[in-house]
């Protein structure tokens, strides 16, 4: 008897993306998050720093979407970064991901995991900013002008056809201007402005978007104007003053954000300067706004989408929405990709032995 399994390089994950709802798988997959159709056992995380003095980490991420009426769907992501790479002309991050099958639990598919990743981030603000952003915009900015922004802004061209101006900034000059190129090439309806700082381009528009690799803060709430929305993709842009006067906090999962103190907000969970349903006060205590009420994580994306709690738009403040990255978002995602590979004869086959 041998066994094999599905290779897909990025070749042919793009190939299969043309035929896939990103944005609808994901929110899919949130909806059963919400309902508690998922499981997520602990990710593993092994950090270190390299030759050049750069934060180095491997991330373990297991998943399972155990849904009434459909087929389950298992599977674990392995996705490592450097934050050297980009200096060296590498993506940030890289990795691989299997998804199981479900009798004989090997191995069924093997995928190139930067793109299904990054797709899987862009695809989960496409959702928040769809329920939770402006009533009306047509202006963004993005910060951070790596692979994952450049996922971002392409998925925004259909997601959100209003979109008309992005204003781009990046510590690297020349990566913003590379940004912008791509952008004129590939997305015309998208006008491109280079910021000459990361606070004129957070004052440029209603909507926010981080993708940095910063790990120390530098956005403070006083450079958000009233009815901003915030889409906290990366570690640690704002400060912790931006979450304390949000009129609104959202996350993908509140106890995998609470659990990791190096996400800022995570850090402010712990420390009890912010509460959330289910999550015990710590040394601190609940800050207040002006209205004089605690300040707290409203809910997850899930439960907005399945109306267990409500959505609040950025009215005379800003709201924030504040992702981990959840493992089952890439495992559904990678299972939308690996049915159209399937049907369309795409990948190679991998004999193990």
């Amino acid at each position: 008897m041998t066994e094999e399994l599905l290779f897909l390089d990025r070749a042919a994950m793009l190939a299969c993306a043309s035929d896939v709802e990103v944005c609808d798988t994901i929110a899919r997959a949130l909806r059963h998050h919400a309902e508690g159709a998922i499981r997520m056992p602990p990710e593993g995380y092994l950090p270190w720093t390299n030759e050049a003095g750069a934060y180095c980490r491997s991330l373990a991420m297991l998943g399972a979407v155990e849904a009434d009426g459909e087929p389950p769907v298992r599977g674990v992501k392995l996705i490592n970064a450097a934050t050297s790479n980009p200096g060296l002309g590498r993506e940030r991050a890289a990795g691989i991901s299997l998804l199981f099958d479900h009798e004989t639990a090997r191995p069924v598919v093997l995928a190139e995991a930067g793109w299904l990743s990054a797709a899987r981030t862009a695809g989960y603000t496409m959702v928040s900013l769809r329920h939770l952003g402006p009533v009306e915009w047509d202006t963004l900015s993005v910060i951070g002008c790596g692979t994952l922004a450049r996922l971002h802004l392409e998925m925004l061209g259909t997601a959100f056809p209003q979109a008309k101006t992005v204003h781009l900034y990046d510590s690297d000059p020349a990566r913003a201007e590379r940004l912008a190129q791509w952008l004129t090439r590939h997305c015309p309806q998208l006008v491109p402005h280079i910021a000459p700082s990361a606070r004129a381009a957070v004052g440029a528009a209603p909507v926010i978007v981080t993708t940095t690799t910063a790990d120390a803060g530098y956005l403070p709430a006083a450079w958000l104007e009233p009815g901003t929305f915030v889409a906290h993709v990366s570690l640690a842009d704002l400060l912790p003053d931006a979450f304390l006067t949000a009129e609104a906090l959202y996350v993908d999962d509140i106890s995998l954000v609470a659990d990791n103190p190096r996400r800022v907000l995570g850090a402010l969970l712990r420390d009890g300067l912010v509460g959330a349903p289910g999550i015990e006060p710590g040394v601190g205590h609940a800050a207040t706004g002006a209205d004089n009420t605690a300040r707290v994580v409203n809910g997850t994306l899930g439960q907005v989408l399945t109306g267990q709690v409500p959505a609040v738009r950025p009215r005379g403040g800003h709201v924030i929405s504040n992702p981990f990255g959840m493992a089952i978002l890439d495992v559904a995602l990678l299972d939308a990709v690996h049915q159209v590979a399937v049907r369309r004869g795409l990948g190679q086959r991998l004999r193990l032995y």
